[in-house]
């Protein structure tokens, strides 16, 4: 959903989307258990997102409320995973305003279970210990507290591809065959030949990617250990995989080959219906998001091809339940049945988030996509999960990227020096850590 992702990752800014997911969230927010421990009663339950989670778009709530008629789901989301994390700290520090059902991003995972453990439900007093199986060992590992505690139950993950627009491609004159295009850019230092080329045959008012940020966020997914090491010691600073995203990325902007839009802005969802960028770098959780921004006449016109340097993993998320939720039990029932192998095969066919169920895994494998050309996205994603690292994560990894891809935006769009912006991301790093 993620991503992610993944989104994930996940254009909103805490305004009257946040609001309004806070309102409603506090409606269903509360201290105990009240209707929902009435036999035939009627419950509510709420659920807060970030990003494309594709729960409501592939009618698995409308699925749930029929197969449980005294339960109503209501979703509240932030397009935003930065705002909507702040804001979901925000209302864990208070108490109040929390939904039943709370996402968790895979780069917030780390917070969970080592400083906000008391904040949610363990989740094995309703028999989630009894899941483990179904799950990737790796996603199941993550969200398990120090003591044992189950925390959360994982959605999807983010294995990693390049999207990429066939018919501004042959407008340019270069090549739409996937193996074709794997072949050329199989490395980044391919890709961003690939990309000159594009820009010298473009479309007018089209660049070969969205943003450096996008970019470096893709390459870093490719690497086990990125922002902290396997002891917990954080490394970016001096982390030579690091360094080498974060110079591709610069590569990318000194050639000029970035539409420059931040992602999730208003401005970056327009883009995909305008075709204002060629290609961009997409974890699975992705293409249910390009499916929602291009809208139908973007259907044939999106393909799908193997990553440049490898595979990786970008974003994937959690469903947690908060201490502080009003309708805990009937919250764990409907994240257990959201993130069984049946339903996650079913968002993976009708939104592309893929599936952490080993179960789900293997369903999925021939799955292929209509709305990008036909391609296999089953085994292009399933590659690429096989293969991805199985990633350290951090406490403050999704805050230490977000640092980084603000200072690559500044080299982007203000045109500042990129060392300059190297200071500057260490610097917002070292302030977010306090």
């Amino acid at each position: 959903m993620p991503l992610t992702r993944a989104a994930t990752q996940a254009a909103l800014r805490l305004g009257a989307v946040a609001l309004a997911g806070s309102l409603l969230a506090a409606c269903g927010s509360g201290a105990s258990d009240t209707a929902a421990d009435k036999p035939g009663g009627k419950v509510t339950v709420t659920v807060d997102l970030f990003g494309s989670f594709g729960y409501k778009e592939a009618g698995l709530y409308a699925e749930y409320e029929k197969l449980h008629p005294n339960v109503t789901i209501k979703q509240t989301d932030t397009e935003d995973e930065a705002d909507y994390w702040k804001s979901l700290q925000t209302r864990l520090a208070g108490g109040g305003g929390l939904a039943d059902v709370q996402g968790i991003e895979v780069g917030r995972i780390a917070s969970v279970t080592q400083q906000q453990a008391d904040r949610f439900e363990d989740l094995r007093k309703y028999g989630a210990d009894g899941l483990k199986d179904q799950f990737a060992d790796a996603k199941w590992a993550a969200a398990t507290g120090k003591g044992g505690e189950v925390l959360g139950l994982g959605t999807d993950v983010g294995p990693e591809a390049m999207c990429y627009r066939t018919d501004l491609f042959k407008q340019a004159g270069l090549p739409t065959d996937r193996a074709e295009l794997a072949e050329k850019w199989s490395t980044w230092d391919g890709y961003l030949e690939l990309g000159k080329q594009y820009k010298a045959k473009a479309p007018a008012k089209s660049a070969w990617l969205d943003s450096v940020g996008s970019l470096f966020s893709i390459m870093i997914g490719q690497e086990k250990e990125r922002y902290y090491d396997a002891s917990g010691a954080l490394i970016w600073e001096t982390n030579p995989a690091l360094k080498s995203a974060w110079e591709t990325s610069v590569k990318a902007t000194q050639a000029d080959l970035s539409a420059k839009l931040d992602q999730w802005s208003p401005q970056w969802n327009q883009a995909f219906a305008a075709g204002s960028f060629a290609t961009i770098p997409c974890p699975a959780w992705m293409l249910g998001y390009i499916r929602g921004q291009a809208g139908e006449t973007g259907k044939g016109k999106w393909d799908i091809a193997k990553l440049p340097g490898g595979a990786g993993n970008w974003g994937g998320s959690y469903l947690a339940v908060p201490r502080a939720a009003k309708n805990k039990k009937e919250a764990y029932e409907l994240i257990k049945w959201l993130t069984a192998p049946e339903q996650q095969a079913k968002i993976f066919a009708k939104q592309g988030n893929f599936p952490s169920s080993t179960g789900a895994i293997a369903e999925v494998s021939g799955t292929t996509d209509p709305y990008f050309s036909g391609a296999p996205i089953g085994q292009i994603f399933g590659d690429a999960a096989k293969a991805a690292p199985v990633q350290v994560l951090g406490v403050h990894d999704q805050n230490i990227n977000q640092q980084i891809t603000n200072a690559l935006s500044e080299v982007e769009r203000k045109g500042l020096a990129p060392e300059k912006a190297w200071e500057n991301a260490k610097k917002g790093v070292a302030n977010t850590l306090g």
